[in-house]
């Protein structure tokens, strides 16, 4: 083996060694990644924030409550509007305490 030959093959090699570096640092950085996110997904539904099913839900009714509202042609929506508001602001008001 010639030196010209030597050195080729060395170049080769540390290229190769460099390359395999470099993919290993780079899925090291997207694991750490991805280990993140599931911390702060798992910090957050801890943290007591409703569940998306639960909001998903919550927002369904309300559709079809406005929907049934929108079509009904009686005289009592302005009735069911002032019912839906109470029923809001009574989910919404701070719970007081007994002193």
């Amino acid at each position: 083996m010639e030196f010209g030959e030597f050195m080729g093959l060395a170049v080769a090699m540390g290229s190769i060694v460099a390359i395999v570096g470099i993919l290993t640092k780079t899925y090291l950085r997207r694991l750490e990644h991805k280990e993140r996110i599931a911390a702060i997904g798992a910090q957050g539904t801890a943290a007591g924030t409703p569940d998306r099913s639960d909001v998903i839900e919550r927002l369904e009714h309300r559709i079809r409550v406005l929907e049934r509202i929108a079509t009904d042609k009686s005289e009592n929506v302005a009735a069911q509007i002032e019912a839906l508001r109470d029923e809001r602001s009574a989910l919404s008001a701070p719970a007081k305490e007994a002193v």
